[in-house]
């Protein structure tokens, strides 16, 4: 009699169902997995045997077959150790048959019997729930990330033994669902900002509509440190963006604590990293740096100093919000909507335009600047010139905003964005499509005449023109006006101006 396990794997953040399926027989003793098993999953052989055996259980000295269904879907990973063994366990009469039919089981065993945390199981215990397989055994160690799924009734434990004994006495209970948000502790904050008042601006408008920006400027004069003060701003996030990114970070293995991210991811990768590493792939297809920033923030420092072809791959995830992989075994995608932020110096030397002396002839500025292809810049919708200060300013000691007063300005404003597109799938200005730009950007008839004119007197492209045309939105928004005037088109524009004052 075959005896048949409930499992689950998952491709990208998505869970798939895999039926785990057992049969003992009579003939000379062997332990065979089938179903395009790679090498960690056929190693599981070795584990289960040794931990049945060190568990106190008796393991059968026939021949067991285990198939891992569907046979087509390439399986990966340790996380069938455990169905696998609870398998040969009640085609052995050891467990009773008939009590495991309604559970997910999924963990990897030592060799003495023991759990070990698995990567993707929230991805999981997602896909259950959506199927209604809400009972889901794991380890104790992935407990946390997955009770934080709601409606889900996990059952967490330390070793195979308590397993067994669980499906024969159902002595445990499920872990319930809390949701604990932790209030954000920043030790950075917007009032060490001395000055820069028109960058300032700029970053809280691209925060508010979740614009791509560029800060471009002297070596010092403080573009990475706002950067890096940008998450100081941003709302936390909401239950299904936290599951969404949660998600990802279980997958990849980056999850530290047991707990939904309620903090928006921000990913500072250096300018050395290759396109692998930010963009993922690689034989495992795993998340890149793009996608660990999703729902968050992607800070490139010195955004010449990439190598091109890394620049080159942001392109399509910028404009699709998402990546895609394809192999010969299949397609996995990850979402990947951040806000790109990024930082250069306007040449080689950093002192163009300062108050400084540049060393840098027009060919290596122009050379510098050509690092940056205009298909890269067409997707950027604010650009923000950061001057250098003197000393004057600096030694002034008049008070600057803080991140939460100006936190609480940006929230108010997504809040706007949120009922708007609250039946659209979308959440901030930024992820606007054409036809959300024709609903929802209605001009004053002096905008529409600003804004014609720029189209034909600097030949923007279209995607400038729609990207301007949402800053406009978002500036709006900000003002708590449902039309956009000629003083928004005015401001959105100006976010246009790169190095010597160039329209892009």
């Amino acid at each position: 009699m075959t005896i048949q396990i409930n499992a689950a794997t998952f491709t990208g953040i998505k869970g798939i169902p895999i039926n785990v399926e057992v049969d003992i027989s009579k003939g000379l003793p062997a332990f065979n997995i089938v179903g395009l098993a790679d090498t960690s999953v056929k190693e599981s052989k070795e584990r289960v045997r040794s931990a049945i055996i060190n568990s106190g259980y008796t393991f059968p000295i026939k021949r067991i077959t285990i198939n891992l269904a569907p046979a087509d879907l390439k399986k990966e990973g340790s996380l069938f150790d455990l169905p696998i063994a609870i398998g040969i366990l009640a085609a052995t009469d050891q467990i009773l048959k008939d009590c495991i039919n309604d559970y997910i089981i999924i963990g990897e065993l030592s060799l003495n019997g023991d759990l070990k945390k698995i990567k993707g199981a929230l991805p999981i215990v997602t896909y259950g729930v959506k199927n209604n397989i809400c009972k889901i055994v794991v380890p104790t160690s992935n407990a946390g990330e997955c009770s934080m799924v709601k409606e889900s009734k996990v059952f967490a434990f330390d070793t195979l033994s308590q397993v067994v004994d669980y499906f024969r006495y159902k002595d445990s209970l499920p872990f319930e669902y809390n949701e604990n948000i932790i209030e954000d502790n920043f030790d950075l904050d917007f009032d060490e900002i001395v000055g820069q008042e028109s960058s300032k601006r700029a970053i809280e408008v691209s925060a508010s509509g979740g614009h791509n920006l560029m800060l471009y400027g002297s070596p010092g004069s403080g573009k990475t440190m706002m950067a890096k003060r940008i998450p100081t701003i941003l709302p936390p996030l909401n239950y299904e963006e936290a599951l969404e990114v949660t998600q990802i970070y279980s997958v990849s293995g980056n999850l530290d604590n047991g707990s939904l991210i309620f903090k928006r991811p921000f990913r500072n990768p250096h300018h050395t990293s290759s396109s692998i590493s930010l963009v993922g792939g690689g034989s495992k297809l795993i998340p890149g740096e793009i996608s660990l920033a999703h729902n968050g923030v992607l800070f490139l420092d010195e955004l010449p100093e990439f190598k091109r072809s890394v620049l080159e791959a942001l392109r399509q995830p910028l404009e699709d919000r998402i990546i895609r992989f394809s192999k010969a075994t299949g397609n996995v995608t990850y979402p990947a909507s951040f806000m790109f932020i990024s930082a250069l110096n306007p040449c080689p030397c950093g002192n163009y335009g300062s108050n400084k002396d540049c060393t840098c002839t027009e060919y290596q500025r122009k050379r510098y600047i050509a690092k940056l292809s205009g298909a890269l810049l067409d997707r950027i919708d604010i650009f923000s010139s950061v001057n250098s200060l003197n000393y004057e300013d600096i030694k002034k000691k008049d008070k600057s905003e803080t991140s939460k007063e100006i936190r609480t300005r940006v929230t108010q404003t997504r809040k706007i964005q949120e009922e708007r597109f609250k039946y659209d799938n979308i959440h901030c200005n930024a992820q606007m499509q054409q036809k959300h730009i024709e609903k929802y950007c209605k001009l004053t008839p002096d905008s529409s005449k600003i804004i014609k004119n720029l189209f034909n007197s600097f030949h923007v492209s279209a995607r400038a023109y729609s990207r301007i045309l949402k800053v406009a939105r978002t500036i709006a928004d900000m003002n708590n006006l449902e039309k956009i005037t000629s003083s928004h088109i005015i401001e959105a524009v100006q976010y246009r101006k790169f190095i010597d004052g160039k329209i892009v």
